[in-house]
């Protein structure tokens, strides 16, 4: 049963969650915009990935407090089984998916000579609670007939394991293979946090388009597209620095 304490708490930590995520949803465009790799990129990467970690930490208090606070938050929401899974299991799953994320974009970087390290249980732990949180999160799921659960923790399964593949392949990656992982990674932090954001926030603008497929999945849109465009241009300034063959001599 909520108690007034319960309520402010919960608004409280909503404020902190929009204050994070805001800071990290304006700083998130920093690193894509300036030149990769110089103090500005980092210092902007810096700021999106602790603000989104701030605010993946607030989401899965909220998501626990969904779960087990008071009822009463929203009441025109009636489906208490739909509520606890979409603002409770999903919020909670998404929260950790944007720390896993985040984590990991950064740690790559920091282990890119060593790759080795990635392996150790620090950063094994955090992928392991994303993979199980995904888990439960479609196995609720597809208990109360929700795709959109479903969908969303497929992929963070599926997203751990590309992160996890290239952790433990035996054969040794190219030199720059990290920096396609930190951004892969970056961008599906930003995709999991936008995702988030429009869970808790969608609900409190326009209700009547919380459960409309195409505003959830115009963050995976915008994030893919910019993972394509980021690869093709990789690809094209490799090409450009290629030494010409040499000619066939007779």
């Amino acid at each position: 049963m909520y108690t007034p304490f319960a309520m402010h708490l919960f608004e409280f930590l909503v404020v902190l969650h929009v204050i994070a995520g805001t800071t990290g949803i304006i700083a998130f465009w920093g690193p894509i915009v300036t030149r990769k790799g110089a103090r500005n990129h980092r210092n902007w990467g810096k700021v999106c990935c602790y603000g989104f970690m701030g605010a993946g930490g607030l989401a899965v208090v909220m998501g626990l407090l969904s779960l087990f606070g008071p009822e009463e938050r929203i009441p025109s929401f009636t489906d208490r089984e739909l509520f606890a899974g979409l603002f409770g299991w999903m919020m909670i799953y998404l929260g950790l998916l944007t720390i896993g994320f985040a984590d990991y974009g950064l740690s790559v970087v920091k282990h890119a000579r060593h790759r080795e390290a990635l392996r150790r249980p620090r950063y094994q732990l955090v992928m392991a609670a994303v993979v199980i949180s995904a888990l439960y999160c479609g196995y609720y799921g597809y208990g109360v007939g929700n795709a959109l659960m479903i969908a969303v923790a497929v992929l963070g399964v599926v997203a751990m394991a590309i992160q996890e593949l290239f952790v433990w392949r035996t054969r040794a990656p190219s030199t720059k293979a990290y920096v396609g992982e930190h951004f892969r990674a970056l961008i599906g932090m930003g995709i999991s946090a936008y995702t988030a954001f429009m869970s808790v926030g969608l609900i409190r603008l326009v209700p009547e388009h919380v459960f409309n497929p195409l505003i959830w999945a115009g963050p995976s849109v915008v994030g893919v597209g910019l993972i394509i465009w980021f690869t093709l241009q990789a690809k094209q300034t490799g090409n450009r620095k290629s030494p010409p063959r040499a000619a066939p001599t007779s």
